[in-house]
């Protein structure tokens, strides 16, 4: 078969003709193959760069021909260099085609560098093809024009008379901007006053990289200015950013917003006009500096009034959140500011986004840090109406501020304690953060806490020893009011105020009997068995100050110490009397409640993120209609806002974790799914896509996708279906492409895949879809034969139009199954020895989470891709198979190379069992495809002297 190929190249070359398309696919065939010899493949790239030379400059063999060349050195590292300095040596063979493919050479290859002469770059961006002056200037600076010519070919781009060009003209100045490397007045002005300009261009794409532009260059503009030492300057371009508060692009407007709050000096009087749209009395006109454009340099206020007010009202929750962000990095300006943006950031506290919610918050927590958060009675409702928010994280942000903010006087302190008493009543689950901030408030508001423990100590005193668990083994609500008022209580002695009057000493004898509650909502002040000395010390005192505990320290050491030997007579005998006689047994009794209302409280979490995260999901469904119609581009930035959601979730609860990564994953998928479907897709714009791009997504979708399918447990058969909906997806999208397809190999994964699907169907009640009934019909129809009349392109683009993404519920309980790996101690200073042409010792600290004995783990150690050695990891003799596992493994390492030192990479993978088809062929190792639990660790190795 190799030599039929080779023969009839020969055969055309010698007609001093290039190869054809047909010949073409078949040289494809052998660079894919791993069993193609290496004499073969060093005449496949002799034949091919003969081909080039023959090819017209702007045919599509050429096109062709040189995609194949940068396969061959994807697919065949070594054959690298000598096929980038072939395509480079020639002058006549380079083009944006060449180009291209020189980049892709050298994206796989970093010791590869691309550099061209200046001259010949910019005839190239001349040329009249769009398409190339577009990728020659995104991909500029990789060619080592030189800064100022770089400078001059961007700016003058940036009038020409297409969007995209102009805006990647943009985008490369911004990159200049970033460099740092121009420092003459007069080059920054005109880059940004040419920014300014295409403030209003006619297209959304060029008005937003030109704010980007002003942005950077004005900043930089402010900087290197010398001569305006005041805040003119910058005022103006805060105004200039301003103005494009009220675009008609959603994108365009976040843009400003974020810019905005880069901006590290403006007059307040201009700060506080944004916050009304009418022009305020207080603002004076003032005049650009002598030196600078009036029309790029004014102050307006016009362009400056009420753009934060018009960012809150936005309808995208994206410009929302973004106005909520730069108020917060702006409020640290102005203290008055900041109180006036206060009475808009409340009303934010009720917006229909969690993700608005959430950063108002944040930026009122970034007011109180730099003390500029001034509370007022017509704030508290809405803000003690966030203690009782639906969403955990906002409750959670809620109380971050109370443990910053210092109150005026005890009533609004007692409104504080009476917002997160309510809280505790509709939300047990979050005691222990809810006790946590009670001690920090109380220790911050010494002399107002005790006013309150005051006026309930009769309500402690009644409760303390009458708090009965209920049916589920919990405290009800008296019961933990009563321990909220006890950690309040206990706080006071800590207080840092002066003259703080004293607690009863009993109401820490009584504090004992909630040990277990208390100091797991204490944690991070003192451990169990510190805060029962603090409680011992305290009930003998009838005062009590933070410097008497400091010390005492040593005195409550040696109490505590006594406590840990198990006797509690000594305790109760001193100071505490008949009462905590019961205190042993309480605490266990305690301390069972607490384990319980975890466990409680752990699945509420769970079930709260996975609504959450179904609600997310729809969103995702929801956008394939886009994708189908082509809008690949709004697509992604929907899924990117959808990422950026889940990733404002946090838990601690294992059950959680397994569901927010699984969500992570998905999305993921989906959005590899949408940029291979650009290429299959009918084409609204001409795109320029780079070689072996398609083949690139294709290779992570079917990764991502057998990692959804082996590293989470507990998917229920709806949801395992969805998935396997996808690979049949992913295999017909393959096997669409007729150079990309491996069609044997694909289409046995297809039929497995459906037999899979069956038996899912047969096992319940679960209904196929159209596009599954269709795709199963046609694969009887098809068979699995060989290569020939059987394989039908067409006939697999079509499947594709039934398909659509259906609705994905989580509804069990999913568990992650991944791994943590390092290696300690070790680092470019201090490497692991080794003698060359031993085998070496490589210490490893492994942690597993959720294997079972049915996982097959392996260690892979690369020091090359010719250089791969696999070690698999026998848990039965390492330390069993749990949910958590952390061990120390020696790994051995056997092919030392002749070197003074090297480097190797380190990971841990996982068969994936359901796979048929047996992708590595390595002896002794993994005989399906791995999927990683771990990023790899690179190991630092070094040569034993001979001293």
């Amino acid at each position: 078969m190799e030599q039929e190929i080779l023969h009839k190249c020969e055969r055309t070359l010698s007609l001093s003709k290039p190869l054809s398309l047909q010949t073409l696919a078949s040289v494809r065939s052998l660079i894919i193959n791993p069993n193609t010899s290496n004499s073969t493949l060093s005449s496949i790239l002799e034949t091919l760069t003969c081909s080039l030379q023959l090819s017209l400059p702007d045919s599509i063999t050429r096109h062709h021909t040189l995609k194949l060349l940068a396969d061959l050195s994807f697919h065949q590292p070594h054959l690298s260099p000598f096929i980038f300095d072939s395509l480079r040596s020639d002058d006549s063979l380079l083009s944006p085609d060449s180009l291209a493919a020189l980049a892709s050479i050298s994206d796989h290859n970093p010791n590869l560098a691309l550099h061209i002469d200046d001259h010949f770059f910019v005839s190239l961006c001349f040329a009249p093809c769009v398409s190339v002056r577009l990728w020659l200037l995104r991909n500029a600076e990789r060619f080592g024009v030189r800064s100022h010519l770089l400078f001059t070919v961007f700016l003058g781009f940036t009038k020409d008379p297409y969007p995209y060009v102009r805006r990647a003209a943009l985008d490369g100045l911004l990159g200049l901007c970033k460099s740092g490397v121009f420092e003459d007045l007069d080059v920054i002005k005109a880059c940004y006053c040419r920014a300014v300009e295409l403030l209003r261009d006619m297209e959304d794409c060029v008005r937003l990289a030109a704010v980007r532009v002003v942005s950077g260059w004005g900043q930089m503009l402010v900087a290197y200015n010398q001569e305006m030492r005041g805040t003119n300057l910058s005022d103006a371009v805060f105004t200039r950013l301003c103005s494009m508060a009220r675009d008609m692009s959603m994108e365009v407007r976040v843009e400003a917003f974020d810019a905005l709050g880069k901006v590290a000096v403006v007059s307040e009087d201009i700060l506080l006009q944004t916050l009304s749209k009418k022009v305020l009395g207080i603002f004076k006109e003032k005049k650009p500096h002598g030196q600078c454009a009036a029309d790029c340099f004014e102050i307006s206020a016009s362009g400056a009034a009420g753009a934060f007010v018009h960012g809150l009202e936005d309808e995208f929750y994206e410009v929302r959140r973004s106005a909520c962000s730069s108020l917060g990095l702006l409020s640290v300006l102005s203290e008055k500011f900041a109180g006036e943006a206060l009475n808009f950031l409340v009303d934010m506290l009720n917006d229909d986004s969690v993700t608005v919610r959430l950063q108002a918050l944040e930026t009122m927590l970034l007011m109180a840090n730099c003390e500029h958060l001034k509370v007022q009675e017509i704030h508290m409702h809405m803000f003690l109406g966030t203690l009782v928010d639906k969403n955990a994280l906002v409750r959670s942000a809620a109380r971050k501020i109370l443990r910053s903010v210092k109150v005026p006087n005890a009533d609004f302190f007692k409104l504080f304690v009476d917002g997160l008493l309510e809280n505790l009543k509709i939300y047990p689950q979050d005691e222990a953060d809810i006790f946590s901030v009670l001690f920090y408030i109380g220790r911050n508001h010494g002399n107002f806490a005790v006013c309150i423990v005051r006026e309930v100590s009769q309500e402690i005193l009644v409760h303390s020893f009458q708090m009965e668990p209920d049916s589920d083994g919990k405290l009800g609500f008296d019961g933990a009011r009563v321990a909220a008022f006890l950690v309040l209580a206990i706080s006071v002695p800590l207080s840092s105020e002066q003259n703080v009057c004293s607690i009863q000493p009993r109401i820490f004898s009584y504090a004992v009997t909630l040990l277990g509650r208390i100091s797991c909502a204490l944690s991070d002040v003192m451990d169990q068995h510190s805060l029962l000395a603090y409680f011992s010390q305290c009930s003998r005192l009838s005062s009590f100050s933070d410097s008497e505990y400091k010390g005492e320290e040593s005195s409550m050491h040696e109490v505590n110490s006594y406590s840990i030997n198990g006797t509690s007579t000594e305790i109760s005998v001193q100071e505490i009397g008949d009462e905590v006689s019961k205190t042993w047994s309480w605490i266990q009794c305690n301390l069972k409640d607490v384990a319980t209302s975890q466990a409680r409280c752990q699945l509420e979490e769970e079930d709260e993120i996975n609504d959450s995260m179904n609600i997310l999901l729809a969103k995702v469904k929801n956008i394939w209609p886009l994708v189908q119609s082509g809008y690949t581009k709004e697509v992604l930035e929907t899924l990117r806002a959808c990422k950026e959601e889940v990733l404002t979730f946090s838990t601690k609860s294992l059950g959680s974790d397994g569901a927010l990564a699984f969500t992570l994953q998905y999305i993921q998928v989906v959005k590899l799914l949408v940029k291979v479907w650009e290429h299959f897709a009918p084409m609204k714009k001409i795109h320029y896509y780079e070689v072996g791009e398609l083949e690139v997504l294709l290779g992570k979708l079917d990764s991502r996708l057998a990692d959804i399918r082996c590293r989470f447990i507990g998917l229920s058969k709806e949801e395992e279906l969805h998935v396997l909906e996808l690979v049949l997806v992913f295999c017909l999208l393959r096997l669409s492409k007729v150079e990309i397809c491996c069609y044997l190999t694909t289409l046995k994964k297809l039929s497995s895949t459906i037999s899979h699907v069956e038996f899912l169907h047969q096992q319940g009640s679960i209904e196929l879809s159209k596009f599954v009934t269709e795709v199963k019909n046609s694969l009887l129809e098809i068979g699995t034969s060989t290569f020939g009349a059987s394989y039908k392109p067409f006939m697999f683009s079509q499947l594709l139009e039934s398909f659509f993404l259906n609705q994905l519920l989580l509804s069990g309980r999913l568990r992650h199954i991944k791994a943590e790996l390092d290696v300690p101690d070790n680092s470019t200073e201090n490497p692991v020895t080794f003698v060359s042409g031993l085998p070496v010792a490589i210490p490893l600290e492994i942690t597993l989470h959720n294997i079972s004995s049915e996982n097959r783990l392996w260690l892979r150690i690369t020091v090359s891709e010719e250089s791969t050695q696999f070690i698999f990891l026998d848990l039965n003799l390492i330390g069993g198979y749990n949910e958590f596992l952390k061990f120390t493994y020696i790994a051995p390492f056997y092919k030392t190379p002749k070197a003074i030192s090297f480097s190797l990479r380190v990971c841990i993978g996982m068969e994936c069992l359901f796979e048929d088809v047996h992708f590595v062929k390595v002896h002794g190792g993994p005989k399906h495809m791995l999927a990683y639990l771990c990023h790899e660790k690179e190991v630092y190795l070094s040569m034993a002297s001979k001293g």
